[in-house]
């Protein structure tokens, strides 16, 4: 369907206006995995075991050295060190290893299924979002935003739950062993080295992150480009702007390239800075453990299990930096997608809304009144029914209302309240739900956009389940399978990116066999055959005519020769009902309709191109051709 006057409409709605807080982007988060709380727990109880584990290995490490020191010959050498001490040693190693496996295995299920489940909410909600947000949305972009939000919460839990928790476990540990086994300075060096630390990553760190998420925005929009060029390749192709395609993504990889280097400049100062302040630290914590030893206060083992403990510690510490970075990288972009599921719809369910229930089809515009800005209305109090089994056209000049019809009855849109109403059956659509509004009714819409599939898949998409025998009757009444059959992979032929690789008519016919394979008891017809030849339309206008045998049928006309039949035809100017009977009364009645019918006719003589609007269209003047 032709988009209807989307360059007025208003930014949609939804969205927290402020950025939210990283703490109530984990508030948020915190459901999907409160389902896995059982796992939770035992993947933390996995974590300390490794982490006892592997405090342990530098306390076995002391008593193995201590172990050494041995008169040459005593005989407590052979017995003690291999028999005892070394096969622990090697135990302990391998449990560590052991717990780390099971937390990972452990939790893996409420990582993967916690992403699932977001991404698949987040792909039921854009389906819920109005046709509004669809028409300005960038898909480049926020398929890249929820493809970085998906894998954001994977790398949050991996790197909260399996780097940050056990590295705090761990200094816990080794604050309590350094202060119980030795003496408190050890633990206000590597306290005062831990805080130092802290401040200079975290600082650091948020300085940076303005280059991160500039780097992140120029990805996205380069990546924006990129998709919406390959999207409109014919466009790209008619108008022979490939080098200028080119040159616009350059420009959008060569500006994601200098946010690459800077960010890679303020790394290196702030691994630079923390390798200074872990060497300072473990130079003042073995100065202080090997006067220990000269003084007699500690063994050699106190100063190699110190040394062990301590390198122990800063390996994850060295990662600090990258991790704050990513885990605030990570909430940047949960919190988009976040919003994306906060986008509020436009059209949504009332509370308690109902099934709705067809008993005969009949369709009823009520002084409706529309705009997709509040400030430029479209429809003026349109009024007119279509009577169950009946068909009813609307032709009207480019602009006058005819295709947002059609989307109203759709409930791609809602009639504001007070602003009149739209029923089927005296039900007001409002009322309704939208699942069970659009099971009832088909369309072929003038532009018909198709998967990347077969032909088949998009045919069977119209009822999904279709056995290939249906699918091919489909086919048949639409005029299509003869085309479908001559192709070497038959009902199996891909149609490519939105169908490109068909031609016009040929996915007409296609959203014509679509629609009829639905068989739905209301069907809307915009400009349905608007891209076929004479002769294909004419054989398809009698296939959707005997379709449209006794069910309600709402046909945007282009060509009035395809509505002479029409049960009713309504005449819509600038949103107004300005003339409604059927083809003969019209023609009568000598107004607007029969203008137009005069005008197309004399465009089989060579007068002015059938379906042109008229001069005086452009600047706004009444107007007597059919869009």
């Amino acid at each position: 369907m032709r988009s209807a006057r989307s360059m007025d409409l208003p930014p949609a709605s939804g969205g927290p206006a402020e950025p939210r807080t990283d703490w109530l982007t984990l508030q948020r988060l915190a459901p999907y995995l409160w389902q896995y709380r059982l796992r939770i727990a035992l993947a933390l109880v996995c974590l300390v075991a490794a982490k006892v584990s592997n405090v342990s290995v530098p306390l076995l490490l002391k008593q193995l050295v201590d172990a050494l020191d041995l008169k040459p010959g005593d005989p407590r050498a052979l017995m003690v060190v291999p028999a005892g001490l070394l096969a622990a040693y090697a135990g302990l190693r391998l449990m560590t290893t052991v717990f780390t496996e099971l937390r990972e295995l452990v939790f893996a299920k409420a990582t993967h299924g916690a992403a699932r489940q977001i991404a698949l909410e987040t792909f039921r909600h854009l389906h819920d979002l109005s046709l509004r947000f669809h028409l300005e949305r960038q898909t480049g972009g926020m398929t890249r935003d929820i493809e970085r939000g998906t894998r954001a919460l994977q790398s949050l839990v991996s790197y909260s739950l399996f780097t940050i928790v056990p590295t705090l476990v761990e200094l816990v540990l080794v604050l309590a062993l350094l202060g119980g086994k030795f003496d408190l300075g050890f633990v206000w060096i590597t306290l005062a080295a831990l805080i130092a630390y802290g401040i200079f990553t975290i600082g650091v760190t948020e300085w940076r992150t303005q280059f991160r998420r500039q780097m992140n925005e120029l990805d996205s929009k380069a990546h924006t480009r990129a998709i919406d060029a390959l999207l409109n390749y014919e466009t790209v192709k008619y108008f022979n702007n490939e080098d200028f395609e080119a040159r616009r993504y350059d420009q959008g990889l060569d500006a994601y390239r200098r946010a690459q280097i800077k960010s890679q400049a303020t790394l290196s100062i702030l691994n630079t800075g923390q390798q200074a302040i872990i060497a300072a630290s473990l130079a003042a914590m073995l100065w202080r453990a090997t006067q220990g030893v000269v003084d007699g206060r500690m063994t050699l083992g106190d100063l190699v299990m110190v040394n062990a403990l301590l390198l122990q510690l800063y390996v994850p510490l060295n990662f600090l930096g990258v991790l704050y970075r990513e885990v605030k990288q990570s909430l940047a972009d949960l919190d988009k997608m976040f919003n994306l599921l906060e986008r509020e719809r436009e059209v949504a369910d009332a509370p308690g809304a109902r099934e709705l229930q067809v008993r005969g089809a009949t369709v009823r515009f009520e002084n409706v009144d529309f705009g997709y800005h509040p400030q430029r209305r479209i429809l003026h109090g349109v009024s007119f029914e279509i009577p169950a089994g009946k068909t009813v056209a609307v032709v009207g000049a480019s602009g006058s209302g005819k295709s947002t019809l059609a989307r109203l009855l759709y409930r791609f849109y809602d009639v504001d309240a007070g602003a009149g109403r739209i029923t089927i059956d005296g039900q007001d659509l409002r009322e309704l739900t939208q699942a069970s509004l659009r099971r009832t009714i088909g369309i072929v819409p003038q532009d018909t956009v198709l998967f990347n599939d077969s032909i088949g898949y998009n045919i069977g998409y119209g009822r999904p389940g279709s056995s290939q025998e249906e699918i091919e009757a489909a086919a048949r009444a639409a005029h299509i399978h003869d085309f479908i059959a001559a192709q070497p992979q038959g009902y199996g032929t891909t149609v490519g990116e939105r169908g490109l690789k068909l031609s016009g008519g040929e996915k007409q016919r296609v959203a014509i066999a679509r629609t009829l394979l639905k068989n739905p008891p209301i069907l809307i017809f915009d400009e349905a055959t608007s891209a076929l030849d004479s002769a294909n339309e004419r054989a398809i206008q009698a296939e959707l005519a005997s379709a449209a045998q006794g069910k309600t049928a709402l046909v945007i006309a282009h060509r009035l020769s395809t509505i002479v039949d029409a049960h009713a035809i309504v005449v819509l100017d600038a949103g107004r009902v300005i003339e409604c009977g059927t083809h003969a009364e019209l023609l009568a009645l000598d107004g607007r309709y029969a203008h137009m019918w005069r005008l197309q006719q004399s465009s089989l003589d060579g007068s002015p191109k059938e379906g042109l609007d008229p001069p005086g269209a452009a600047q706004g003047q009444p107007v007597a051709a059919a869009s």
